[in-house]
């Protein structure tokens, strides 16, 4: 496993990260196996979020990883909160972040968590609410380090106005398919295709110029919730192109998609999903895949973009 530095945040943290929001549909058996899974492959980071089973997933972690014999020292923790779907609306109050936070704990059955990210903008907030709020937070020992999730420049410009801590993360979703954070510096001033589109405020070289970690979330995704590319009939050059990496390098197609995302020099960690173990062991084997330039390339284009 790759290893790296959080300019700001958390050290000698997994280049691949396992998420939780698929656990609630595991006993906590099949949780440890996860756990220790992902745990044994490097892995030494889990992602959460309070909506991930209306916190259930949290829950599950908590009961299974006292079956794993892990230390809880020796992972990092983190969740995001904000997203209130049985409220229909999402909130960065300094109120529902703190409540989030005492049920993030409660349910994780922990003292702090080395990561808390704001998750997705809510339109209305108060910065100086969120500043508020995480100053009673890094104060009281609860949470370690701060960053968001789904946010373009101007909206983290405007929180570091206000807010002390360094927002170390931005949490957005990328893979060979959906690739727009890279993109439009591609096609930028390209009439001909909608890759020219700017989505996102140019959120990639932002986040390398202040110093953010990119999580990539949906590393194997095709469209946002379209299900994974892999083996799939619609991407015969991408899965050919993955085979024949994969083949060379001894590791599966899942595993060549995900050393892609880690071959950037952004430096980015990619948050893996599968709640399959032999799933896990095999991804993970990505941290051992050193892809060329000309490999990135020939995936990219593989997946249908072009060069201009």
């Amino acid at each position: 496993m790759n290893y790296i530095n959080i300019a700001n945040g958390p050290q000698n943290v997994s280049a691949i990260v396992q998420g939780c929001m698929r656990m609630p549909a595991l006993n906590k058996e099949e949780a440890a196996k996860v756990i220790r899974t992902a745990y044994d492959c490097g892995v030494n980071f889990f992602d959460h979020a309070t909506c991930y089973g209306n916190g259930e997933a949290e829950t599950r972690f908590a009961e299974a990883f006292p079956m794993t014999g892990i230390k809880r020292e020796d992972l990092f923790l983190q969740s995001k909160c904000g997203l209130c779907f049985e409220r229909n609306e999402f909130d960065w109050t300094k109120e529902n972040i703190l409540a989030s936070v005492d049920g993030i704990l409660q349910r994780l059955k922990t003292d702090y968590l080395d990561t808390l990210l704001l998750h997705r903008p809510d339109v209305l907030f108060e910065p100086e609410e969120v500043a508020e709020a995480f100053d009673i937070l890094e104060k009281s020992g609860k949470v370690r380090f701060f960053g968001v999730s789904n946010l373009v420049p101007m909206q983290v410009e405007l929180l570091k106005k206000f807010v002390k801590q360094p927002l170390v993360i931005n949490q957005v979703q990328l893979s060979i398919e959906q690739s727009q954070l890279i993109d439009q510096a591609l096609y930028m001033n390209n009439k001909t295709t909608e890759f020219s589109v700017n989505r996102d405020g140019n959120a990639l070289d932002y986040c390398r110029l202040n110093d953010i970690t990119i999580q990539a979330w949906s590393p194997l995704q095709k469209g946002m919730f379209g299900g994974t590319f892999i083996d799939d009939p619609e991407y015969p050059k991408l899965n050919a192109a993955l085979s024949e990496i994969g083949e060379r390098e001894g590791v599966s197609k899942a595993a060549v998609a995900i050393a892609w995302i880690l071959r950037h020099p952004a430096r980015m960690q990619a948050i893996i999903g599968t709640m399959n173990p032999a799933h896990i062991t095999d991804i993970c084997a990505a941290s051992d895949v050193k892809l060329s330039h000309h490999d990135w390339y020939a995936l990219y284009l593989a997946a249908g973009k072009y060069l201009p």
